[in-house]
Order: structure tokens, then C-alpha cells, then sequence
């Protein structure tokens, strides 16, 4: 079989697995969000944290639950880190230090898990899943929390309730998350993933040194890492690593789990707004941008002139022999499309053209399908300015679902559109212009250059993944990085719920033959181009100077 047919099997067996999968799990998440039952578990939850589940909370109330709970979490992480060398459980590993804490507990906090350290050098057993697979499970309820209120404003009228916070943290944690996660990991460890906690042990001796490695609970870390769309990794290597990714199947079922929640999550949409084929648009939105994406890359690393390319059968160097250049690039659009950040290859060895994919995947919102929870609210406020756009080329005032697209709601759209490239190219232009951070690019020029914008980008854009080549343990990477990591993860939030709100006070507008038809694959198209031009238009002047002088040059 050729690796080309082997790449489009494997996509197309992903596409049928979603697909199953779509109804029944979108269904159970609008089900969990409209239930008025609380679970005996879930009584004893908001008993102990003194929160009452059945009160409704406006816009800003839900926001600042948002913000106590997480800052709350990037407080204890933090905490945790700065102890580790007198915890139990620690492996003899020392404490962190301080701009590499706060790095850390801020990449997980906000979904991002970044990391500029090497997890089996530096983590213990109880930061790694008393600290990282926690946020790893909260930090994506939190992400669905936000993406239900704002379905809510769009479903909801004439109030400004969006429903509970703590009640949706909770719910999303322990009804969708949880389960999920307990069935995954045995399946993965079925197929070879670690899970113990063993200790620091010699395996051998190699090139007359010893090698040692530790043990820990992979399995369950690496299920949440990819389901709740976090990154990161147990071990430094990540998911190229076999004791987290061991073969071919597990890969598919890791890439699988990665898209799985995010593409749901446009049927829980269009059941709570009352119309399945509004969630059917905007999945559809979704799969031409992942499928496109997925044919690029994957033409551009098997087309890869040259003969040492020819000899390989296309673009080998960076990836993994046992999943091939279809595998990788698979992983590779589905870890940057959404805000996963996981890796089972590294992005840097990629063509310019192919590096520039998943630079650009990320530049796009991760709305396609995105993260968990992110990706829905991104898409969302795509189609905000989608009708917007639409009512001023037809000189009608915009609507969306029978709310009325007005100077407030487009300002909030506006907003949220613009935190994330300011981030981004801010803190590259900073970066490049000082004379300490370039010391720590293994790569000038084009490539050194993509190696700073992807850095920020994963950042911003609450990715995590890491282009390579790129030394980010520098207090300089460590602060500047974190805070592009935070204020990216939940300024856009503030503008989500704001918006969210402001729907919600509204009156419905009637549906008259004039009314934009935004469950047709007209919008869909529509809100495609929108998402491309956008994108494009931020960010082209950067990519011209980074992957695309690479690929052009090549």
C-alpha cells in the first residue's frame, strides 16, 4: 500500500469515527447543559466550595468566576511547582524555578501547556497529576463553560442570565470529561501506553553511559492532554515518545480524541438554539477548513523535491518512522487547527510550506474545529462578523438566530478579533528587536524567524506546541511567553461573555424572507472566506517574511 492511500485511509477512518460519534455525544453535552438535576457528587462539589448551582449569573458575574477560579488554580500550580523538592512523590527532582513555574502554571491554566522544560527531568508524580492532568481537566471545562454561556445568549431573551459557572465547570468535568478520559486510557493502555509509578530505574547502558528513565501515569495524562485539547506531555519527546504514542493506532486514536470534543460541540449548539441544521453550518465550516488543511500538508511533505526527499518518499526528517509522513501530518493539522499543541513530530523539520500550514492553522483562531470549548466561541464570533459583513454588502441590518447584530455586539466581536494578533506580533516584533532573545534561536534568517512568530502564536492562541530549534527556558521566553499565554487565553473570554450577554437582553427579530438563511451552505461558504481573509490579512506580512521566503527559496 502506498503511504499516500495509507494517509487518506487513515483520514477517512477518522472521518467516520467523528461521525459516529457526533450525535450521541453532542446530544449527551446539550442534555448536560440544560439538565436542572445535580448529581450527589457534583451537591457535595458546591457544598464544600459554598456555591449555590441553581442561581443564574449575568455576564459579569460568570466572568468573574471564570477569573477567581483560574487565578485560584494558577496560584495553587504555581505553589506546587516551588514545593516539589520537599513533596513526597517528587522522584529527587528539585523545585522549580520561579519564571519556569509561573511559565508553566500559566500555560495550563489557560489550556495551553506550553512547556520549556523536559517533563521526565524535572516533574514529579505529584506535579504531574496532581497539578497538570487537574488543570488539564478543569482548564477544558472551563473553556466549555464559557462556549455554553455563549450559546446561551443566542438561545436565551429579553434576560441577561447565562446560567452558572460553577455548575458548568463542575458538570463539564465530571459528566463529559471524566468518563470519556476513563475509557480512553484503557485503550491506550492496550495499546502500550505506560501507566504506573514507578520510579527512576536504569533500562541500559548506551555509547558508555547509563541510561535511565522514569515511570508515571501516562496513560491518563495523555487521554486528557489530547481530549480536553491541552498539549503538553509527559515526556520531553511528547507524543512521538512510545511510552505516550507507541504506534499507529494509538496515534489515530489520540487525533481522534482531539477532534472529537470540538466538532460535538456544534451539535450541542444547534440543539440548544433550537435548530440542528444552524450546529450542521457551522460544522461543515469546520471540516472543509480541517480537510483543505490536511490535503495541503500532506501534498506538500510527500511532494517535497530533492533526492534525499525522493529517496525517503517524502519529507522524513522530524518525524516518526512507525507513523510515516501521513500520520505526522495528520497529527500535525489536527494539533494546530484546534489548541492542542500535543506533537508527534517536530513542526520545524517541516518543509517552509508545511511549517507555514501549522503556523497558520494556529493564526486562524483554532476554530476549525479549535479547542475545546475555544473553537466553538471562536467560530461563533467568525459568524458574528460573517451576517455583519453580509448586512453591509445587501444594506440590511445584520441577524443571527434572531438577534440583531448591532454597533455593541460588533464592537465586542471587533475586540475579540484583535486581542490575539496583537499578542502575537507585539511580542515577536519585541522579541527580535532585543539583542538577548535571538541568542537563543539555533536558526537565522527565514527559519529563526518562524521559530520566534510560532513560539508567540502557540502562546497567544493557547496552542502550546513548539516549533523546535527555539531555547524558550530563558527568563525572557519564560515571562514574555506566559503573559501572551494568559492575557490571550482570557482577555478574548471578556469580550465572549460581554457579547454573550448583550445577546441575551435582546428581543428575538422575526424571520422574514429577507432574513440572511444561516443554516445554508451558502453562509457556510460565506463564513469560510471571512475566516481566510481575515487571517490573511493579519498576518500574511509576517508569514511572507517567515514560511514562505523559506518554502519560495526551497
Amino acid at each position: 500500500m502506498s503511504p499516500v492511500l495509507a494517509g487518506v485511509l487513515q483520514v477517512l477512518a477518522l472521518v467516520a469515527a467523528l461521525a459516529l460519534s457526533y450525535r450521541p455525544l453532542g446530544d449527551h453535552m446539550a442534555r448536560v447543559y440544560t439538565s436542572d438535576r445535580h448529581l450527589r457528587p457534583e451537591r457535595w462539589i458546591y457544598r464544600a466550595i459554598g456555591a449555590d448551582p441553581d442561581v443564574e449569573m449575568r455576564w459579569p458575574a460568570y466572568l468573574r468566576g471564570v477569573l477567581a477560579f483560574s487565578a485560584a488554580s494558577l496560584f495553587f500550580l504555581y505553589l506546587l511547582q516551588r514545593l516539589q523538592g520537599v513533596l513526597p512523590g517528587s522522584l529527587g527532582f528539585a523545585s522549580i524555578d520561579p519564571d519556569q513555574a509561573f511559565n508553566t502554571a500559566a500555560s495550563f491554566v489557560a489550556n495551553t501547556n506550553w512547556q520549556s522544560y523536559a517533563g521526565e527531568q524535572a516533574m514529579g508524580h505529584v506535579v504531574q497529576t496532581g497539578g497538570l492532568a487537574v488543570q488539564n481537566f478543569v482548564s477544558a471545562a472551563v473553556g466549555i463553560a464559557v462556549a455554553i454561556a455563549l450559546v446561551r445568549g443566542f438561545a436565551r431573551s429579553r434576560t441577561g442570565e447565562l446560567g452558572n459557572f460553577w455548575a458548568d465547570l463542575v458538570r463539564g468535568t465530571l459528566r463529559i470529561l471524566l468518563p470519556i478520559s476513563v475509557a480512553g486510557a484503557l485503550v491506550l493502555v492496550a495499546c502500550g501506553v505506560l501507566q504506573n509509578f514507578a520510579g527512576i530505574h536504569e533500562v541500559g547502558r548506551f555509547a558508555g553511559g547509563v541510561q535511565q528513565w522514569n515511570g508515571g501515569a501516562v496513560a491518563s495524562q495523555e487521554v486528557i492532554k489530547e481530549l480536553g485539547t491541552n498539549g503538553g506531555g509527559y515526556f520531553n519527546a511528547n507524543s512521538a515518545h512510545p511510552f505516550e504514542n507507541p504506534n499507529g493506532l494509538s496515534n489515530l486514536f489520540e487525533i481522534y480524541l482531539i477532534l472529537l470534543i470540538p466538532f460535538a460541540l456544534t451539535r450541542t449548539f444547534g440543539r440548544m438554539v433550537g435548530s440542528p441544521r444552524q450546529g450542521y453550518a457551522i460544522l461543515g465550516t469546520m471540516a472543509v477548513i480541517w480537510l483543505g488543511f490536511t490535503a495541503l500538508m500532506m501534498w506538500t511533505e510527500f511532494a517535497h523535491r530533492g533526492p534525499a526527499f525522493e529517496l525517503a518518499g517524502g519529507a522524513m526528517e522530524g518525524k516518526e518512522t512507525r507513523f510515516g509522513i501521513a500520520g505526522s501530518s495528520i497529527f500535525a493539522v489536527a494539533t494546530t487547527l484546534t489548541s492542542t499543541g500535543a506533537v508527534n513530530s517536530f513542526h520545524s523539520s517541516y518543509t517552509g510550506f508545511g511549517g507555514g500550514i501549522t503556523l497558520l492553522g494556529m493564526q486562524l483562531g483554532e476554530i476549525a474545529p479549535g479547542g475545546v470549548g475555544s473553537g466553538l466561541y471562536g467560530m461563533l464570533i467568525m459568524a458574528v462578523i460573517a451576517v455583519f459583513l453580509a448586512g453591509l454588502m445587501v444594506g440590511r441590518t445584520p441577524e443571527y438566530l434572531g438577534k440583531k447584530i448591532g454597533t455593541r455586539e460588533i464592537k465586542f466581536a471587533a475586540c475579540y478579533l484583535l486581542v490575539t494578533p496583537a499578542l502575537v506580533l507585539c511580542f515577536t516584533a519585541l522579541a527580535l528587536s532585543l539583542p538577548t532573545p535571538p541568542h537563543s534561536m539555533t536558526n537565522s534568517g527565514a527559519h529563526g524567524f518562524s521559530e520566534i512568530l510560532y513560539a508567540y502564536t502557540s502562546g497567544a492562541n493557547n496552542n502550546g506546541s513548539a516549533f523546535a530549534g527555539l531555547n524558550a527556558d530563558t527568563r525572557w521566553f519564560n515571562t514574555t511567553i506566559g503573559l501572551a499565554m494568559l492575557l490571550g487565553r482570557f482577555l478574548p473570554m471578556v469580550f465572549v461573555l460581554a457579547l454573550a450577554g448583550s445577546l441575551a437582553g435582546q428581543t428575538p427579530t422575526p424571520r422574514t424572507t429577507g432574513t440572511l438563511r444561516t443554516e445554508k451552505p451558502l453562509f457556510a461558504g460565506l463564513l469560510v472566506g471571512t475566516i481566510l481573509i481575515i487571517a490573511g490579512l493579519t498576518y500574511f506580512p509576517a508569514l511572507a517574511l517567515g514560511p514562505l521566503a523559506e518554502g519560495l527559496a526551497a
